[in-house]
């Protein structure tokens, strides 16, 4: 397949349905849709090849484009002006909710839908619809019925509603003219193989769109109750993340893509539609800020469940799962697609999933203390496998890993693994009761105290004066942040104080933004960006540290890195400032949240997240 996608990433926004999502381009142009969830073989993939299919509808000739998510909604609206009219588009992911903003689980309607209207003049429209099953491999036939067309290829039956004539190839078209007030509704769905996709009437689509309004708002209004520091940020966060839920099972996928790079035509091009282990203490955290406890919970007791086999039948607790509870995410690469701006390979699934990564204990059982006023109701297999975590963590500390950035080069003493192995035996002390573990408690006390010592004996480097990304080295790495964050030092004694300075100074970009690390072999060659939740690390810290003003100043620089709409992808290119790595990028926005309520707790003094009322 020839031809490379080159629109920048902060082009696309996303809609979501809370079990799948897509990004729409600036000018109208759906250009990612896996159907029916997120890691399902996509319909849509120009995002990464010119020809693995797209879904455009926008004014024919000249335009100027804005957008804006409708309030309190990830609905989104673009705006054409034209020279003649202005035109908007609506889209969305028809969200299932119901008035109450409960959802309706596998029994929601998977429909993508669009509505075309012109505000004001005349104007003419021009609509597009390529789908390119399978990843861009298939040219579906695609059969014109009673009010639309059929898709038919691989493995996916889909239906169109349309309400115009179309021109059918392998490609269909549809052209009209609209007046002031007009209006047309379309709408994609999946359909049973070889059936026949019934007439959806206008007012039909219409009626969905506006329940997927009002369901957003319901969400919004019962979940979203923080009120700090760049409220707005904090609360479309909180809808970002929760469109990154699989609804049905409680996972929350890194991002909805996959293989958009970390280094423009590098290999570094993962499949990130999984959800990590790793990110559970850092989401829960951002969900009892930006949404509620609910969904917070939802999540806990979903990674709690399919990793507890893992501590009951072997050594280690897998580092990530598919969004049911898989746990063979295979990697391949996907040849016949030439990559965002050339960047290949092309990779779904993840090999990652086979690494050892000594860290997730800690994040797994932060999360657990995150929900102690919970854990009364936890069943007693799932406090079981939390224990099985701090003993392994007390166990198997002292041995090297892949660490937090999964490298692809050999194991090392990583400090934050051994941090988190700290919060493992730590949050599992404080857990002790709850988790009837009394007999445990002097075993995890010397594991500890352990730790401990040996971090401040070997990660500490006396050259560069600050801790450092793994024993006897001298690489300064952007995790260590975490330190003060998860209370294994406060951010105010002298080695973490002049560590924060270090990352400051020399991990810090000339434009305000932190990168990962520099100069170490991670097994991949080519370089990558700085990244933002290291950024909104240090602002976290630096609030720790009592430095609010200087955490605003980090927090903003980082912030303002968002696209037009809000959101947030993993990186940033140090040269130009484009987004870079898969989008939108659930650790960004978590990143954004926990570290305004940091700064709103350094300026306020506040010492817990806000509680929102839980819906009946």
């Amino acid at each position: 397949m020839t031809g490379t996608s080159d629109r920048p990433i902060s082009d696309y926004a996303l809609l979501s349905d809370c079990q799948t999502a897509a990004l729409v381009s600036l000018d109208g142009s759906i250009d990612w849709l896996c159907l029916p969830h997120f890691d399902s073989r996509a319909v849509f993939a120009r995002l990464l090849g010119a020809q693995a299919g797209h879904w455009s509808i926008h004014p024919t000739g000249p335009y100027t484009a804005s957008r804006h998510y409708l309030e309190r909604s990830l609905v989104l609206c673009t705006q054409f002006h034209t020279p003649t009219a202005i035109v908007t588009v609506t889209d969305a992911l028809a969200t299932g909710w119901n008035e109450r903003g409960h959802h309706l689980g596998e029994h929601a309607p998977h429909l993508l839908l669009r509505m075309v209207q012109c505000a004001d003049g005349r104007a003419d429209i021009e609509m597009e619809f390529a789908p390119r099953p399978e990843y861009g491999l298939v040219r579906p036939l695609l059969l014109p019925v009673e009010g639309g067309l059929r898709c038919h290829g691989g493995p996916d039956t889909l239906g169109l509603c349309c309400p115009l004539p179309l021109q059918i190839g392998e490609t269909a078209h549809a052209h009209t003219r609209l007046e002031a007030g007009q209006r047309l509704a379309f709408a994609l769905r999946q359909v049973p193989a070889g059936s026949h996709p019934a007439l959806m009437p206008q007012e039909e689509i219409a009626e969905h769109l506006q329940d997927t309004v009002n369901g957003w708002h319901s969400w919004s209004q019962m979940h979203q109750s923080y009120q700090g520091p760049w409220e707005e940020l904090v609360h479309h966060s909180g809808r970002i993340l929760q469109g990154l839920t699989f609804q049905p099972t409680g996972a929350i996928v890194a991002a909805p893509t996959t293989s958009l790079p970390e280094c423009i035509g590098g290999v570094r091009n993962w499949d990130y539609r999984f959800a990590w282990v790793r990110d559970a203490s850092f989401t829960l955290d951002a969900l009892w800020v930006a949404a509620c406890p609910d969904e917070a919970e939802a999540f806990f007791r979903w990674m709690a469940q399919v990793g507890a086999s893992d501590t009951a039948h072997c050594e280690s607790l897998q580092i990530m799962f598919g969004i049911r509870g898989e746990r063979d995410l295979t990697e391949q690469e996907l040849p016949r697609l030439p990559g965002w701006r050339g960047s290949r390979p092309v990779r779904i699934g993840n090999g990652a999933w086979q690494q050892r990564q000594l860290d997730v204990y800690g994040e797994l059982l932060a999360a657990a203390y995150r929900l102690r006023e919970d854990l009364a109701a936890l069943d007693t297999p799932t406090k079981d496998f939390l224990a099985a975590c701090a003993d392994l963590a007390a166990a198997c500390w002292d041995q090297p890993d892949q660490g937090i950035w999964e490298v692809r080069s050999g194991p090392q003493h990583f400090v934050y693994s051994k941090l988190m192995c700290w919060v493992a035996v730590d949050r599992a002390l404080a857990l002790a009761d709850a988790l009837g573990a009394h007999a445990r408690i002097p075993a995890w006390m010397r594991a500890r105290d352990e730790i401990r010592a040996a971090i401040e004996e070997h990660g500490w480097c006396q050259k560069i004066g600050a801790y450092t990304q793994a024993f006897g080295t001298d690489v300064l790495d952007a995790s260590v942040l975490m330190m003060p964050i998860v209370g294994f030092l406060p951010a105010t004694e002298p080695r973490m104080r002049a560590t924060i300075d270090a990352v400051r100074g020399r991990l810090t970009s000339k434009d305000g933004l932190v990168y990962r690390y520099l100069s170490t072999d991670d097994g991949l060659p080519g370089e990558e960006g700085t990244f933002l939740l290291c950024t909104f690390w240090l602002a976290h810290a630096l609030a720790l540290a009592g430095e609010s003003q200087a955490a605003r100043k980090v927090f903003e620089r980082a912030a303002r890195c968002a696209n037009d709409v809000g959101l947030l992808a993993e990186e940033v290119d140090p040269a130009s400032g484009e987004l870079l790595g898969n989008f939108p990028q659930a650790f960004s926005h978590i990143g954004l949240v926990n570290a305004a309520w940091a700064i709103h707790q350094a300026e306020t003094g506040a010492v817990e997240p806000p509680l929102c009322h839980r819906p009946d």
